[in-house]
This record gives structure tokens, C-alpha cells and sequence, in this order.
């Protein structure tokens, strides 16, 4: 039998905390708050024509992050969504209007195989929790995460910018040398910049 580390250990605890508040969620509050994210994150984003934006299809009760994607398309951005492609890694297929979609993965939908493979530069991050310091604490599989340092590998420094709802801030993520920070997190209340 394995046994966690203690952050590990944490971490799962956290986890499972703020998915329960955010499960615990009325159908229609997710829904509004899902519409006021877009909203706020339509004000006080901007992207640049041309730039590829990842975001995330919504699975159980995550926040609905598609407004915000679609209205980042009306003003330019090339739009990708992540694919899990082993136990280990997950690319970005481009997400064009009228394409199929596809299971993914990890109970996600996607662009299919034959679209084509962006690397992101605007990053909207899924995540289970989040503290006011920016650190995240995704569903335990670590994709994001080495996405992320393949990204930077290649001389791309993705911005980060987490999306939930308020109910999934926790007080201190134990953050380990991998987790990669947030620029900002979105919620129903705001856009709230860290460092």
C-alpha cells in the first residue's frame, strides 16, 4: 500500500475540501457566476490578436469557463483546448468554430486529432483550490503543471491565470518546487493579481 507525504497528504485533504463547496453549489449560482466570470474576465483581460489562449471544457461542477473563451475569440485569439495524450502529458489542440469534439480524457471534450497543436502564451487554468498567494492545487495528476515547464522549456512563459469559484479558496496551498504559480485567479467576485 503507498502512503502519501505528508503535503501530498495535505493536499488530497484540500483537495477534496473545496471540491465538496464547490459541488455543494446550486446548479443556477454556477451558472450566474459562471456568466459574471465571463464578464469580469472580459473587462479586465486583454489578449492580442493572434495569441493562442487555452482554456478548459467544464467537467462536474467546474466553472463554465466557455462565454470567457468564446468572447477571447471575438477579439482575436486563437483558442485551444488541453487533450491528454498519456499518463504524463497533455497538449493543446486548437478549438475552431464548427469542428467536432471528442472525448479526451479524464471525462473532457476536445478538439480531435487532426486539429492542429498550439502552444499557448494566455493560459485559463483549471484547479480544486487556490490561496491568495496563487498557488493551486489542480485534480493531483500533475498535467498543468508539466505542461507548463514544456512550455517554458521551448522559451514560452505562459500567463497563468487561474479560474473558480470564491467557495474553492483555501488558506495556504502547500506549494512544492514543481507547482507552478498563478499570475491572477478569476472568480465571481474579480480578477485578483498575486506578486
Amino acid at each position: 500500500m503507498q502512503h502519501l507525504s505528508p503535503i501530498k497528504e495535505l493536499k488530497k485533504n484540500l483537495r477534496l475540501e473545496a471540491l465538496g463547496r464547490r459541488d455543494a453549489l446550486t446548479t443556477e449560482y454556477r451558472i450566474e457566476a459562471s456568466m459574471r466570470i465571463a464578464d469580469l474576465g472580459l473587462a479586465s483581460l486583454s489578449v492580442d490578436p493572434g495569441i493562442n489562449v487555452s482554456g478548459f471544457w467544464p467537467i462536474r461542477s467546474e466553472v463554465d469557463v466557455r462565454p470567457l473563451l468564446f468572447g477571447l475569440r471575438e477579439s482575436g485569439a486563437r483558442l485551444c483546448l488541453p487533450v491528454i495524450i498519456d499518463k504524463r502529458t497533455i497538449l493543446f489542440r486548437e478549438l475552431v468554430r464548427g469542428a467536432p469534439m471528442v472525448e479526451t480524457g479524464f471525462g473532457t471534450a476536445g478538439p480531435p486529432e487532426d486539429a492542429a497543436v498550439l502552444d499557448p502564451s494566455f493560459m485559463l487554468v483549471p484547479l480544486a483550490a487556490f490561496d491568495e498567494r496563487g498557488h493551486r492545487i489542480g485534480y493531483g495528476a500533475g498535467y498543468y503543471d508539466r505542461a507548463i515547464a514544456r512550455l517554458q522549456e521551448i522559451g514560452v512563459n505562459p500567463r497563468l491565470i487561474g479560474v473558480a469559484f470564491d467557495c474553492q479558496q483555501v488558506e495556504i496551498v502547500p506549494d512544492e518546487p514543481h507547482d507552478m504559480p498563478l499570475e491572477a485567479i478569476l472568480t465571481e467576485t474579480g480578477l485578483r493579481s498575486f506578486g
